[in-house]
């Protein structure tokens, strides 16, 4: 055999080779035309707890009680007995109008009276000596019935004059305005030495008082949710607002959690056709007087009995244009679509109110490499509820 044979034999073993050990890892290994690998994911049964459902509204606080103060008699303005912006407490003096004019009417007026009980005291002694002369029939009958009438007109003549003595002594009360309600006085609208009109509807605006402990909070609920709450009730799931102050929780603009506790005290009468809303009202204490008229808050009240309800996490759920979904586990590890319908979110996971079960194996990560009916590699890890959860 010369060398060129040689040479060709020893290229074809080489190639041979070659071919074995290939044909051997396609064997043994995944090649490139193997199956891939099932996807990792993580699965977990859905938590399973004690659900209380709050609706939550946005409203705005307003007060009990809101007073404009307008002066009741006309003069001159002397006095401003307040601090703009200040708490006043119900009879504290605000304003005080020159009394000099009221209390001269009121001198006049009790002079009035005197002389009216004088002329009653005459006409009680002419009545008298009339009726001693009738008995020796020195007067006649219409004599005695002239004197008890000129009596009767000196009483009534008294009853007037005491009657302007209390309006005189009112007009001269109005000379010192207070404050009619415990709250927060606004500026005063008319300063000293102005002359002030009072007694009409066009009398003087002073300044104003609003009242702050308790206070009340005004929100519209929509339709749908008012419909739902009077179901309730005729069910027996619930009391009516309307007849029963159920409880609400509050929270200011600054604040993570609903830390105010107030009731439910009204509900409107009718449906406004406008935005298809009905007007409710909360009352809560203010002692310490931060809540203040006009300010929003976030109002959450009890939206459904408590049941047992089943949690998951957000990043578990899909969505399908308007539809909510997770894939759930098979017996053979295929992930199954499955429709579900969400509620709130409670403790930092989302309520499942329907389409699962509690035994149900829901993908809770890596959803996005699951595809419907492809079987995936899953890892079991229980649910935990995040902390600080909200009531």
């Amino acid at each position: 055999m010369d060398a060129r044979h040689a040479g060709r034999l020893a290229l074809l073993a080489a190639g041979l080779s070659g071919m074995l050990i290939l044909s051997g890892c396609g064997k043994d290994g995944q090649g490139a035309g193997g199956p891939p690998a099932a996807p990792q994911v993580v699965v977990s049964q859905p938590l399973k707890k004690n659900v209380q459902e709050w609706d939550e509204y946005t409203g705005r606080f307003a007060a009990l009680e809101e007073v404009e103060i307008r002066a009741r008699v006309s003069g001159y303005l002397t006095a401003v007995n307040f601090k703009d912006g200040q708490i006043v407490f119900k009879g504290d003096p605000l304003f005080t109008i020159d009394p000099r004019p009221y209390q001269a009417a009121v001198d006049i007026a009790r002079a009035g009276v005197a002389q009216a009980q004088a002329s009653v005291q005459l006409a009680q002694r002419e009545l008298d000596r009339a009726r001693d002369l009738r008995q020796t029939q020195a007067v006649s009958q219409s004599v005695l019935d002239s004197r008890a009438q000129q009596l009767q007109n000196a009483q009534a003549q008294l009853l007037g004059a005491q009657a302007q003595v209390r309006a005189a002594e009112l007009d001269l009360e109005f000379t010192a305005v207070k404050a009619p309600v415990t709250g927060r006085v606004s500026n005063h609208r008319v300063s000293i030495g102005n002359l002030v009109s009072g007694g009409s509807a066009q009398s003087t605006l002073l300044t104003t008082i609003v009242s702050l402990d308790p206070i009340q909070f005004y929100f519209d609920a929509d339709q749908a949710s008012y419909l739902r709450y009077v179901r309730q009730s005729r069910n027996g799931e619930r009391v009516s607002s309307r007849d029963n102050p159920n409880p609400v929780i509050l929270a200011l603009p600054d604040e993570q959690g609903f830390v105010h506790k107030g009731h439910i005290d009204f509900v409107d009468n009718q449906i406004d056709d406008g935005t298809g809303t009905i007007r409710v009202r909360a009352l809560f204490d203010n002692a310490d007087m931060v809540l203040t008229p006009g300010m929003f808050a976030r109002l959450r009240l009890v939206g459904r009995p408590n049941y047992d309800g089943l949690l998951l996490p957000d990043a578990a759920i899909g969505t399908d244009q308007n539809r909510r979904f997770v894939y759930v586990l098979d017996k053979d590890n295929k992930a199954t679509y499955r429709g579900v319908t969400t509620g709130p979110l409670i403790d930092g996971l989302r309520v499942i109110r329907d389409g699962l079960m509690e035994t149900d194996k829901v993908v809770v990560a890596g959803l996005q490499r699951v595809k419907p009916g492809a079987p995936v590699t899953p890892v079991e890890q229980p649910i935990q509820a995040a902390s600080g959860a909200t009531p």
